[in-house]
């Protein structure tokens, strides 16, 4: 080979070998939001996956997290957010777009769980491992990571509700479109009220209760301006985590492979197993602080489940009209 010819090939092959190790050097950054606030169980968790992502991968694989909907606003928008690439990954809330996931809100029917204890990291398994099969067609335009279920709800209320017949006419901030039927059955007026403007709403009245995990009451100093909360627990919520497909495929492959390790069941099961042990906490804690709590009588449980039935019902049918395996994933899930 002559002499300039061989220089150059000489050169093109170190210009390829800088080139391949300055790609494995890019440190690249993703923008995670959510909208709770520090002091919520998810974001002290997801800072310290964040943390082990990166250390997994070198300081390759960054990550600037937005609590409080800093970045995007409202929990209603961050669903979109990571879908139009606004953000890369974001934490989301089903029960906040209502009628817009249906099949996931499945999950939120009253009274609805795996069969057994109540079992967060059970629930996230098993809605994550559900997802790919049933949900994913209606979280177009996104790709999960993992799904949560939250701690099931309790009423947060000025009142000492006991019967079935004090909720008629309470002004009642709900967690999802099934929280809101099973409310308006016993009677109540169901408010749909942001997350984060709740405790501002029930300090000026314009709500008299609100549905929400003990934990969720924690981050949101809900004890402050109302002094019981009922028991039992009504309903869970679903939850997400997802990515803007562009940014997850864009990723190299050694990086997207340490992300999908570090997600799916793993983080399902890990955060859930994390957030039970924090509604624990908070529960014990509101207690010591004087919150009392009202646990309604079984007979009163039970006309409550005897009102879920058609809603259940009826949720399922709807789906089942429209094409939709509905009653195969309630099935799936609640086993």
């Amino acid at each position: 080979m002559p002499l300039n010819k061989f220089s150059k090939a000489c050169a093109l092959a170190v210009a390829i070998v800088f080139a391949a190790g300055t790609a494995r050097a890019e440190t690249i950054t993703l923008k995670l939001s959510h909208f709770v606030p520090p002091q919520h169980a998810f974001h002290k968790w997801i800072v310290k996956w964040a943390e082990r992502v990166t250390k997994e991968s070198g300081g390759r694989l960054k990550f600037q997290i937005y609590p409080s909907g800093q970045l995007v606003g409202p929990p209603n928008r961050q669903f979109d957010a990571a879908r139009n690439g606004i953000v890369d990954i974001a934490w989301c809330l089903h029960g906040v777009t209502p009628g817009r996931y249906p099949m996931t809100e499945l999950a939120n029917l009253p009274f609805t769980w795996p069969s057994g204890d109540l079992d967060l990291a059970l629930m996230g398994k098993r809605m994550t491992e559900l997802a790919p099969k049933y949900l994913a067609a209606e979280h177009k335009g996104l790709h999960i990571l993992w799904m949560n279920m939250a701690n099931p709800i309790v009423l947060w209320s000025k009142y000492p509700i006991q019967t079935i017949a004090d909720y008629k006419g309470k002004k009642i901030r709900y967690a999802s479109i099934t929280n809101k039927q099973l409310l308006e059955a016993m009677g109540a007026n169901p408010m749909l009220i942001p997350p984060p403007e709740s405790q501002d709403a029930l300090a000026k009245g314009i709500a008299e209760g609100a549905t929400f995990p003990y934990e969720a009451g924690f981050a949101y100093k809900l004890a402050a301006v109302v002094p019981y909360a009922i028991e039992p627990p009504l309903a869970s919520a679903t939850f997400a985590t997802v990515m803007n497909p562009a940014k997850y495929n864009s990723l190299p492959p050694d990086l997207r492979a340490i992300l999908d390790k570090e997600s799916g069941v793993k983080a399902a099961m890990e955060f859930g197993k994390n957030w039970q042990d924090f509604e624990v906490f908070a529960r014990n804690l509101f207690i010591k602080k004087g919150l009392k709590i009202v646990t309604m009588k079984p007979e009163e449980v039970a006309k409550m489940k005897e009102l879920s039935k058609p809603i259940i019902k009826n949720a399922i049918a709807k789906l089942e009209k429209q094409g939709q395996p509905a009653q195969a994933f309630f099935d799936a899930y609640t086993k």
